[in-house]
């Protein structure tokens, strides 16, 4: 009798498990095409009021409210950005509203590596912070290290005298 237990008990966690992980990739799915369709109402429904977005430039770290801003230009042209996932990773924790997960993802800008958090709300599950960064091969680290380097230096002061 007990190992019946044990054996549904694991069977229901692990699809609870699988059903919340599919959530959060479909909450991303629909996240990545309403960029690509330029759905601005739909791509920022899918985030928490107080999202943050990290970009790939070292000055765009965007409260919501700033990054809806950013983005609207582009969504009201018709073309916002579009990513497609060549791999993701989720990862939960057993009673928890929060979930994190990484992904590659084929842009405009070749290969680049998101990552971020997802908070799971009344409405379902929302992207509450995310990050997204150019993947950089490491043969071409000191090539591009020093096409940044101007750029970077002047940051650094600036960032310093704050």
């Amino acid at each position: 009798m007990k190992k019946i237990i044990l054996s549904l008990s694991i069977l229901v966690f692990n699809f609870t498990f699988a059903q919340q992980n599919s959530e959060i990739y479909t909450t991303l799915e629909q996240w990545h095409k309403a960029a690509s369709d330029a759905n601005f109402d739909a791509y920022f429904s899918l985030m928490t009021e107080d999202a943050i977005f990290i970009g790939t430039d070292a000055t765009e770290n965007w409260l919501n409210t700033d990054f809806k801003a950013f983005a609207k230009p582009y969504f009201d042209k018709g073309k916002a950005w579009s990513f497609s996932t060549l791999e993701r990773n989720i990862f939960t924790e057993d009673k928890s509203d929060l979930a994190w997960f990484d992904e590659l993802l084929d842009t405009q800008m070749g290969i680049c590596r998101g990552s971020g958090v997802l908070q799971k709300t009344p409405d379902g599950w929302k992207i509450k912070h995310y990050v997204l960064s150019i993947a950089i091969p490491n043969a071409n680290v000191k090539e591009i290290t020093a096409l940044k380097k101007e750029f970077d230096t002047n940051l650094i002061e600036k960032l310093k005298k704050k």
